[in-house]
């Protein structure tokens, strides 16, 4: 403990190599768990259901391909997996026109709208959406006709809650439509691609003014914890296709996963390997590193060793106390570092990292936030580099005590 080469510097060296393992592994982790987030909440729920054909197409948008009849179809769904929470959503473009004081044209924008149930009190998509958190002016919808759009398209188009705001659409049958709307606030989602052009009606108000009664783009369904358990969703899938989906009826019902639609399956693939890989290489670029420290700390007291051997220490004691050594300094290096690490992954979990900057002209639907994410191995990852390199650099070092002969001792203490 007096000689801080043997100690308090192993330590720190071993705490700064856990703490960076420990960080990368639950950022890693954060930004895999934005990805699905994001993709569950505004675009494909942790399952969705669509028409065969609409399936075929689902990045646009089709409303023509849409369902009808929905109400039944999400009775059946509440009925047989009432695990899930079931919420009709439909997407739709359009234009936004805001008329001056003689209802002339003022301003105009393209907007992408989504249509979804916010005039009913048990709607899960308050808790999807998170709607009361992102208001920005204004206040959440409270009748018919009330419309949200993105705050930085509001200040764009000069419009201010109470305004009057019409949609300049399309039908489900083709045809051209108009709908006047009352704008209650302006929100901001965190995500560029939303908060460009972004507007969020009542599904009611938008299926009366698309001619869509009692119809729906799709059906989305959400695990109640918000987290994605892959495999019930597959079995989940597997039981409703094989009642509904029909190959030779383009127009029925077919449900999808989240890994399974809008090319998902392959970047969160990419992303687990990725991820995979990173870490991998960091714990054994770590563990080199720790292994090393050990076998050069080990080196350099080769003269403290052939002193204890010369007055009579056995050699195995020697060892298993370089061993037990190597074992508290890896111990409390790892316990420190991890400690760390866990600190300041908790604290990007909860403040996250903004980078809106980059993600300012994309049209993904991922938040401008990212954030670690703890898992219970995260606790772990740090004492793989932390203890086992340093325990293991030490003992292929200090297995050169058994070959040490008593006759070489006295050239070594004289030089």
């Amino acid at each position: 403990m007096r000689d801080r080469s043997r100690s308090l510097f192993p330590v720190l060296i071993v705490s700064a190599d856990v703490m960076l393992t420990v960080f990368l592994h639950a950022y890693m982790g954060g930004v895999k768990a934005v990805l699905i987030h994001s993709a569950a909440h505004y675009n494909t729920g942790h399952v969705r259901v669509m028409t065969r054909a609409y399936a075929a197409e689902a990045d646009q948008s089709p409303i023509d391909l849409a369902m009808l009849g929905i109400d039944t179809l999400v009775s059946g769904l509440r009925r047989s997996h009432p695990e899930l929470l079931w919420t009709p959503r439909i997407g739709f473009g359009g234009l936004l026109d805001i008329p001056d004081e003689n209802g002339e044209t003022r301003e105009q924008a393209p907007v992408a709208g989504m249509a979804v149930s916010l005039l009913s009190p048990n709607s899960p998509e308050w808790k999807v959406l998170d709607i009361g958190k992102a208001i920005v002016r204004g206040s959440l919808p409270q009748k018919p006709g009330d419309l949200l759009v993105a705050d930085e398209l509001a200040e764009k188009l000069h419009l201010k809650p109470g305004e009057t705001a019409t949609l300049i659409s399309s039908t489900m049958y083709g045809g051209m439509t108009t709908a006047n709307f009352t704008l209650a606030g302006t929100v901001r989602f965190g995500i560029s691609a939303l908060d460009r052009g972004a507007v969020i009606a009542d599904l009611a108000d938008i299926q009366q003014a698309l001619d869509m009664q009692n119809g729906a783009g799709e059906i989305l369904g959400f695990f109640p914890d918000d987290l994605y358990h892959e495999d019930r969703a597959d079995l989940i899938t597997a039981e409703f296709n094989s009642c509904y989906a029909d190959s030779k009826d383009p127009f029925s019902p077919v449900m999808g996963t989240l890994r399974s639609q809008s090319g998902l399956s392959d970047l969160l693939d990419y992303m687990g390997f990725f991820s995979v890989f990173i870490v991998g290489i960091f714990v054994a670029a770590m563990s080199i590193v720790l292994w090393n420290a050990g076998l050069t700390g080990s080196l350099r007291r080769y003269g403290e060793i052939g002193v204890r051997l010369a007055v009579g220490e056995d050699k195995g004691h020697v060892y298993r106390s370089m061993l037990a050594e190597a074992l508290m300094i890896g111990a409390a290096g790892s316990i420190f570092g991890t400690a760390i690490g866990l600190a300041i992954s908790y604290y990007l979990q909860v403040k996250g990292i903004d980078i809106g900057s980059v993600m300012e002209n994309s049209n993904l639907m991922l938040t401008n936030v990212i954030r670690a994410q703890v898992t219970p191995f995260t606790y772990a990852i740090g004492f793989f580099p932390g203890v086992l390199a340093s325990f293991f650099g030490t003992a292929a070092a200090g297995a050169g005590i058994y070959r040490r002969q008593t006759s070489q001792l006295f050239k070594e203490l004289e030089a």
